[in-house]
């Protein structure tokens, strides 16, 4: 059996240390199998060796970040605890630091990972970015918020979202009104991304005015963009030659990110996806950043982050046994 201890000065940094009823410290305790017991400011971490080592590099990065008035919700603890033996406890208490934009509703957007934030600094040190990686790690949202943050700075004068109109179990023809309408549905995700940055009505300006357009892959034929933002969502379901077309729209003062998750691929012969291409053809270009995440960057419900953990063993071993 091993002890530790911390002491905490301030009964508020404490509180939010500890969460509403205790659930910070309930989820340290059953994931690392220690006992953790505030005694004034003082706290207590006992029980085996690496289950307190490791506690107590987790309350200490939680500690600085509850100090600085911050609240600290389940998903972070849990990321703290699967990050506690990397030894990036430095790094990982200075994803709270600044942000990228501020939503209509005062939420700031800062990453949430040290994947999600390597992701963000390649988008601001690179022309093009991948982000590639399953479900639930931010990949669209922190791209459109990049994109939001360079159009309020004037960096650049327009947003273009797009995505490839694949169809995955349904077919667009049997969707209700004219081509827009029956596109809309596979394009919901960026304008939600964008109605939670901007709002609606001010979303409704911008696009009226032409700085922002919402459009299927197909609209970027022979298009050059230039002072743009340019995002091109579940580039998985591309075809080389889409993959291609899009990548050579890039003109001058523009910035691309391309994202998608190679593991789910709609296309009829998945070995045709232009993003698995373009990720061996470009791996050595200059200005263009590669960034993968994993299912630690998973910042959805816990849930589903073990699905997609089962999922990469469940494929692992599958193809262990062909």
């Amino acid at each position: 059996m091993a002890e530790k201890s911390l002491v905490v000065t301030n009964i508020d940094s404490l509180l939010n240390l500890f969460g509403s009823y205790d659930e910070n410290i309930k989820i340290i305790q059953s994931e690392l199998g220690v006992d953790i017991l505030a005694r004034g400011s003082d706290i207590r971490i006992t029980g085996p060796d690496a289950g307190v080592d490791k506690a107590y590099t987790c309350l200490n990065v939680l500690l600085r970040i509850a100090e600085r008035g911050e609240s600290i919700s389940a998903q972070q603890v849990r990321y703290f605890i699967s990050m506690a033996d990397d030894g990036a406890s430095d790094e990982i208490a200075s994803l709270s630091d600044g942000g990228i934009c501020v939503t209509t509703s005062g939420k700031i957007i800062k990453p949430k990972t040290l994947g999600q934030k390597k992701y963000i600094d390649s988008i601001s040190q690179n022309t093009i970015s991948f982000g590639i990686g399953p479900a639930g790690t931010g990949k669209t949202f922190l791209a459109v918020s990049m994109a939001v943050k360079a159009f309020k700075a004037h960096t650049v004068s327009k947003i273009i979202l797009t995505r490839p109109a694949v169809e995955a179990g349904e077919k667009l023809g049997f969707l209700p009104g004219d081509l827009q309408n029956k596109v809309d549905p596979y394009l919901r995700p960026l304008y939600d991304a964008l109605f939670e940055m901007l709002g609606a009505e001010t979303f409704a300006k911008l696009q009226e005015r032409g700085s922002i357009e919402v459009a299927p892959l197909a609209y970027m034929r022979g298009r050059t963009l230039d002072e743009s933002f340019i995002i091109l969502d579940e580039a998985q379901n591309t075809s080389p030659e889409q993959m291609k077309m899009f990548l050579t729209r890039l003109g001058f003062n523009s910035k691309m990110v391309i994202t998608g998750d190679v593991t789910q691929i709609d296309l009829p012969n998945p070995k045709n996806s232009g993003l698995v291409e373009a990720i061996k053809v470009l791996k050595n270009v200059k200005d263009i950043g590669i960034n993968h995440f994993t299912e630690k960057d998973v910042v959805r419900h816990k849930l589903v982050q073990d699905i997609v953990k089962a999922y990469e063993q469940y494929n692992s071993e599958r193809s262990r046994r062909k």
